[in-house]
């Protein structure tokens, strides 16, 4: 018996002193477990990389997450993918383990694709082909393309926005339009759904964008039942917005 102890002494002396063989484990657990997603809702899938900015990832998730606490209505799962399973730091500085590695991993079928803005969207992400080819495969079968910020210049870049009216940052528009010059780009609004892409001009207004979405699939109730829990002054009439669809 003593020697048990001792065993189980020298184990735990052992993690305690190794606190990143542990986070390893942690890591490598991740990469072989996906989350369960319900076969009855929505599957909207988040696209992370180094870079991403908080909000524009975290108020449409917070949004669509608090769907799965509604009742009658098809929710949402929601999940994270990237070029990685590894952890992702984001341009404020927290760290992300991705749900999925869509350069590897079987993924579920994507009815809604979340674009948020990160550091590198108006540069080197542009040339990330493997990304830009995930997007556009995609976009084949989604109900719904959104992005928020510049996340829109990701979807231009891969084709998406060629016949749709378009979005972004309020102070990025001038190269939105330098860099896309023959896309139609609305400057004086928040977000705009046009066909099945909704852009946003990112922010804090990501909030209202992803209002919109479940105003637009689940009504006026819900969306203003989602807004209350999370204290949101919600009303579409008093967002600048362009609804072209």
């Amino acid at each position: 018996m003593r020697t048990i102890y001792i065993l189980l002494a020298l184990g735990l002396l052992t993690t305690a002193c190794h606190p990143k063989k542990m986070e390893k484990t942690a890591i490598e657990k991740s990469k072989t477990h996906h989350p369960k997603v319900s076969p009855n809702n929505y599957n909207v899938a988040f696209l992370i990389m180094n870079g991403t900015y908080n909000t524009e990832f975290t108020a449409p998730f917070d949004i669509f997450q608090h769907t799965q606490f509604r009742k009658g209505i098809k929710a949402m799962n929601t999940f994270t993918v990237a070029n990685t399973l590894n952890p992702i730091t984001t341009f404020e500085g927290i760290r992300i383990l991705p749900d999925f590695n869509y350069t590897k991993d079987s993924i579920p079928k994507i009815d809604i694709l979340v674009v948020p803005s990160a550091e590198h969207h108006l540069d080197t992400d542009l040339k990330d082909s493997l990304m830009l080819d995930f997007v556009r495969k995609v976009d084949k079968k989604a109900l719904f393309m959104t992005s928020h910020c510049d996340g829109a210049f990701v979807l231009a870049k891969a084709g998406l926005l060629d016949s749709v009216t378009s979005t972004t940052f309020p102070s990025d528009i001038e190269l939105y339009r330098k860099t896309f010059p023959h896309l139609k780009v609305e400057d004086n609004v928040l977000f705009v759904h046009d066909g099945k892409y909704i852009t946003s001009a990112g922010g804090a207004k990501s909030f209202e964008a992803a209002l919109y979405v479940c105003e637009f699939l689940y009504g006026k109730e819900i969306a203003a039942s989602i807004a209350k829990g999370l204290v949101i002054d919600w009303d579409v009439t008093k967002v600048p917005n362009l609804i072209l669809q």
